[in-house]
């Protein structure tokens, strides 16, 4: 009997602690504020990427193959000054090369990639590729070589934008902001309109991406000699504060 009554009286209090502990909880949980941080970045992108397709093709009589116009093309990205080694055959074409190559036919056509840093680069680029007469080309992306230290500092800059925004919201009633209860990266949306690219001629392509949860939003070039828009980087940070 009397282990019994010890027993009751152990998930007694245990009922009572839980209760408590739940009270204690929502009673912290319904004095908060809810803001939302925003921040944005703009940059200027110098990771350029120029899709090339270099076709066999005749010229009267004369056949010019893959392999003589890449070797030309090598040789005008020298002369720009632009490295060889920012020049590569895409993934999937390189292991296509491989296997044609190993069976001794012919390559009709190479698909490259070309990485510059700025539109002065690009300009002369596909000046070079006119001249060259290699007129599949188009920009495929921008990018930056720092992107992922900058998108940090914008996230950063998000939530202590979140921070701020609770800190003077809640002076105005004279209380005080408490620790974070919950953080939340939105997902950013993109409702603009495409833009696109025109380099003498490129094709037009989409350049607005996702990369680890910033939009980042590329710009065509306004003329060669200005160059290219501004990257923005966007972040926006959901914050739930305690009030104290």
């Amino acid at each position: 009997m009397k282990s019994l009554k010890t027993t009751s009286l152990f998930l007694l209090l245990s009922v009572s602690l839980t209760v408590f502990g739940q009270t204690e909880n929502e009673s912290k949980e319904s004095h908060h504020i809810e803001v939302i941080g925003k921040a944005e970045k703009s940059i200027v992108p110098d990771e350029i990427f120029i899709s090339i397709v270099i076709r066999e093709r005749e010229e009267g009589k004369e056949k010019i193959s893959v392999d003589q116009q890449e070797a030309a093309l090598k040789e005008e990205l020298v002369g720009i000054g632009v490295p060889l080694k920012d020049l590569s055959l895409t993934d999937v074409n390189a292991n296509y090369i491989r296997v044609r190559r190993t069976k001794k036919e012919l390559t009709v056509k190479n698909e490259y990639v070309l990485k510059v840093g700025d539109a002065s680069t690009v300009s002369q680029v596909f000046e070079k590729l006119d001249e060259l007469k290699i007129v599949e080309a188009h920009i495929s992306r921008v990018s930056h070589s720092k992107l992922p230290e900058l998108q940090k500092e914008v996230r950063i800059l998000a939530i202590k934008a979140a921070k701020d925004k609770a800190e003077y919201l809640l002076s105005a009633i004279d209380e005080k902001v408490g620790k974070p209860i919950y953080v939340y990266e939105q997902s950013p949306s993109y409702n603009d309109d495409e833009l696109g690219f025109n380099v003498r001629g490129a094709r037009s392509v989409s350049n607005v991406v996702f990369l680890d949860g910033v939009k980042v939003r590329g710009g065509s070039p306004m003329s060669e000699s200005i160059g290219f828009q501004k990257i923005k980087l966007q972040s926006s940070i959901y914050v739930k504060f305690e009030i104290i």
